[in-house]
């Protein structure tokens, strides 16, 4: 009971957002139109039950006109059924593709907020493959939720309807055993319920495990789709490597993990269906077998026996809702667990941002420069790795950071462009600075080469000539006629080209602050002194940051600073800092 308390308190969680959201008047029509033509259903099938009566009582009594009226009756019913049954789903799908919207809306700018999904891979990303929860997880929620929900608003309310009548039934026609009248009030509803609280018990004991199944299911298709994936984005390296036999075991170990969690599911939903269908092939012939008695002693007619064995089928429909709708839960109970995990580390990471202490980034109305005071940065475990007391990144000048592999200059320009919150520290910048960091693997999306050179300024956002420019003035004269070509360029050009764009995008976006790292450690030293020049030339008053190793890049800069080994850490101390100024 408090795990089901949970999981109804998760679906609440999950689902009330959006009946009170922006488009919370569409989406609460569109349900209660679901809701009202699931009643409607409910409706007609009572009166099928009560005409069940009626058109067997004609047949056995021979009854012509009668026969005629129950057929045409019988017609126009079924006429009202279909067109209720076909804008039953039109609107269920309907809502379905409207709630998965905001769905889809309010995660992607929950991950995508603020370099939330940065932290989220920082602290171990409890929330695996954050992609399939956004692209599959939220669509089955939306269709379990709605399809799950209408069954059992079915379910009660033909409980409620079919209940009444087979009671009302039980009293027409006594309960007769062996020549001996019992008299049990609805004992007709009582052997309904009797019968689906043993089918319901047994449903659960056996199939109590599909939950976890369903749930690692959904978890190893992911790892395997996704690391198929990686192996196209990095088939290049795998082909130099000769890597394709490590790829295919590692590929098919996972996918062996995909076969053992189907052959785990497989066998686990034979043990329900054997009984589930054994269930649903004896409730045919039980409300013969228990309105049998009072028919053969002469107190039921033909239509009679065949409305108690359908009211008694509806009702025992209804109570059955759990061992019907079993395997459906399993599947459902496993989505929540994965969004509520999703939401969860989202929430996690958000408040690593905002924990204390951590990296504050504070914009400051006139100040001159970016200030440095107290920086402690620690990997998410708490390891120190980069110490800084105070230090000033004056408008317009270069910096070179130089220091041994592994000493922190990543993490530090991390730390500085306010995507790596732990530990302490304030880094104070200029309001509306604009900043921008270029890492030595530069990111494209797929799209035309306009818009992945903008990126993440929209397409369109700069002409077609000024682009152009940029792309000349970096080295790639070949591309300018590809500007409008789509393609997934980090696959298509080489690292040095890559890193060539990478200068282009600065140049049009023309940051106040420029991090480098190692963003030309790709390319030739003579090609890396004119992007250099170019960033001067192009840029007067960007303030550049750069991390390299090469004794050359010192010509391009008018201070270098120095991480130094001190007890665990590395620091910018003061005598570095004072002698290379």
């Amino acid at each position: 009971m408090k795990s089901l308390a949970s999981t109804i308190a998760s679906i609440w969680r999950l689902s009330i957002p959006y009946f009170r959201s922006d488009d919370r008047w569409p989406g609460r029509t569109l349900l209660a139109a679901v809701i009202i033509i699931e009643l409607s259903l409910v409706g007609l099938q009572v009166v099928l039950n009560l005409w069940y009566n009626r058109f067997y009582n004609t047949l056995q009594d021979h009854n012509w006109n009668g026969f005629v009226g129950a057929i045409l009756f019988f017609c126009g019913l079924a006429a009202v059924y279909i067109v209720l049954a076909v804008y039953q789903l039109y609107l269920n799908q309907w809502l379905q593709i409207r709630w998965r919207r905001w769905l889809t809306q309010t995660y992607l700018r929950q991950w995508l907020d603020s370099a939330n999904h940065y932290r989220m891979q920082l602290l171990g990303d409890a929330a695996d493959n954050p992609d399939q929860r956004i692209a599959d997880d939220l669509a089955m929620f939306v269709d379990y939720t709605i399809s799950i929900s209408t069954r059992f608003l079915n379910s009660v309310t033909s409980l409620i309807s079919f209940a009444v009548i087979l009671w009302a039934l039980s009293a027409a026609a006594p309960l007769k055993l062996f020549g001996i009248s019992l008299s049990i009030p609805g004992y007709l509803v009582w052997a309904a319920f009797i019968y689906a609280v043993i089918g319901t018990a047994l449903t659960h004991l056996i199939g109590w495990r599909l939950v976890p199944l369903n749930f690692q299911r959904q978890r190893v298709e992911a790892d395997f789709r996704f690391n198929l994936v990686r192996t196209r984005e990095n088939s290049e390296q795998v082909a130099a490597l000769r890597g394709e036999s490590a790829e295919r075991e590692g590929h098919l170990n996972r996918f062996g993990a995909v076969v053992s969690n189907w052959m785990a599911l497989m066998w686990k939903q034979k043990q329900l269906n054997f009984f589930t269908q054994s269930y649903s092939q004896a409730a045919v012939i039980f409300p013969y077998l228990m309105a049998s008695p009072a028919y053969f002693s002469g107190l039921m007619q033909l239509g009679g026996l065949m409305q108690t064995a359908s009211a008694f089928g509806s009702v025992q429909t209804a109570l059955s809702y759990f061992v019907n709708a079993y395997q459906d839960l399993a599947s459902y109970c496993a989505v929540i667990d994965r969004l509520s995990g999703f939401e969860g580390a989202i929430d996690a990471a958000r408040a690593a941002a905002l924990a204390s202490p951590s990296i504050e980034v504070v914009p400051r109305e006139g100040a001159p420069s970016i200030a440095i005071e107290g920086l402690d940065v620690r990997l998410p475990n708490g390891k120190p790795l980069v110490e800084i007391d105070r230090i000033a990144l004056h408008r317009g000048e270069s910096v070179l950071i130089r220091g041994p592999s592994g000493a922190g200059k990543s993490t530090l320009f991390r730390a500085l462009t306010g995507i790596w919150p732990f530990h302490a520290g304030r880094v104070t910048l200029p309001l509306d600075a604009k900043i921008m960091l270029v890492p030595q693997r530069p990111y494209f999306p797929v799209a035309s080469l306009a818009a992945a050179v903008v990126y993440p300024g929209k397409a369109g956002m700069l002409d077609d000539k000024r682009i152009a420019d940029a792309i000349t003035a970096v080295g790639l004269l070949r591309l300018v006629d590809r500007i409008h070509s789509e393609e997934h360029w980090n696959r298509v050009l080489s690292l040095g080209e890559q890193q060539r764009l990478a200068i282009a995008r600065a140049l049009l976006h023309e940051p106040d602050y420029l991090f480098l790292d190692e963003a030309t450690a790709s390319l030739d030293e003579p090609a890396e002194a004119k992007l250099y020049e170019l960033l001067h030339t192009r840029l007067p008053g960007t303030t550049i940051i750069s991390i390299g190793h090469r004794s050359t890049l010192a010509a391009f800069h008018h201070r270098q600073v120095e991480l130094v080994p001190h007890k665990t850490v590395y620091r910018l101390e003061e005598a570095a800092l004072a002698a290379a100024e």
